[in-house]
């Protein structure tokens, strides 16, 4: 059955949901266009539930692959943690605390236990918020994967631009890179793991929770906050690393257009991929993610030689 423009909503289970008018609200209408998802200040309701916006869901099928991106994520976390020298950061010299395959196994279970865990919470959040699903049926592959590759792609175009205005500012020079094939391995990673946390996970339970500790009807302005919220806290995770690449002891010895530069191109692929989690679900996301990482690491990191 087609759900475009019908006044009918289902839950994972395919039964249908009961619409329950509120005062002065106004029914959710699922728009004029197959791939976009519209959200209103009407609320659809699951019977005896009287929080937040319930969405069609493909849910079996969202779960799976939700699931196997999670377990690719871990698998390339697992490899990544055996495999020195694909990251590009500098060697302890410290022996290691477990044999590799030890070290493999704890990764793979941690990523699984803590991303496929609160990434699991996030997707269920997401469908009362009114998100678009990870494999929702009014949104198109053209939105789900190639708008996301064109904008990802554009948008590593930007950071290049950027980097090359700022770089000449700081006596550090252009922002490093890991070096190739680590540069592809972990944009794919990061793209999966990253969007995971600080879209899936960060966004739909600050939505959802100051939606229902303030019982605002409306959630656009709510939804654009917590991406800023998330835009911040996702850039200054980026400095740990910086300071190691760069050989900095504290965050004092960065100069200010580095940390400026960090902010801006980490704020705006947060913004970017935000926007697109919020129409077109969280695949889109890490599309957008994947894309700008592959322009930004691995071609612009090869042209530097890396």
């Amino acid at each position: 059955m087609d759900l475009i423009g019908c006044n009918q909503n289902y839950h994972a289970g395919g039964r249908p949901l009961r619409h329950q008018h509120h005062a002065g609200a106004v029914p959710v209408m699922y728009g004029q266009r197959r791939d976009a998802v519209s959200i209103s200040d009407g609320r659809w309701q699951r019977p005896g539930k009287a929080d937040g916006y319930t969405a069609p869901v493909n849910g079996s099928r969202s779960t799976s692959i939700f699931l196997a991106a999670i377990a690719l994520y871990a698998v390339l976390s697992a490899f990544y943690a055996v495999s020195p020298g694909l990251n590009g950061l500098p060697a302890s010299g410290q022996p290691l605390p477990a044999p590799l395959p030890v070290i493999a196994l704890a990764s793979f279970a941690g990523v699984m236990l803590i991303y496929g865990g609160l990434g699991y919470l996030g997707m269920l959040l997401s469908r009362r918020i009114g998100f678009a699903d990870v494999w929702d049926p009014r949104v198109s592959n053209l939105s789900r994967f190639g708008r996301p590759a064109l904008g990802g792609a554009l948008l590593g175009v930007l950071f290049i631009v950027i980097d090359r205005l700022l770089s000449p500012l700081s006596a550090f020079g252009p922002l490093p890179h890991p070096p190739f094939p680590g540069s592809l391995i972990a944009s794919l990673s990061a793209s999966i793991g990253e969007e995971t946390i600080f879209r899936l996970f960060f966004i739909s339970f600050w939505v959802w929770l100051i939606r229902k500790l303030t019982r605002q009807r409306g959630q656009k302005v709510i939804v654009w906050i917590v991406a800023v919220y998330s835009g911040l806290v996702f850039a200054a995770s980026h400095l740990p690393s910086l300071m190691v690449l760069t050989g900095t002891a504290n965050l004092a010895a960065l100069p200010p257009p580095v940390l400026a530069e960090v902010f801006v191109l980490n704020g705006a692929l947060s913004l970017a991929a935000a926007f697109v989690f919020w129409r077109y679900g969280i695949l889109a996301a890490m599309g957008l993610h994947f894309w700008t990482d592959v322009v930004w690491h691995v071609v612009y990191g090869l042209a530097q030689g890396g």
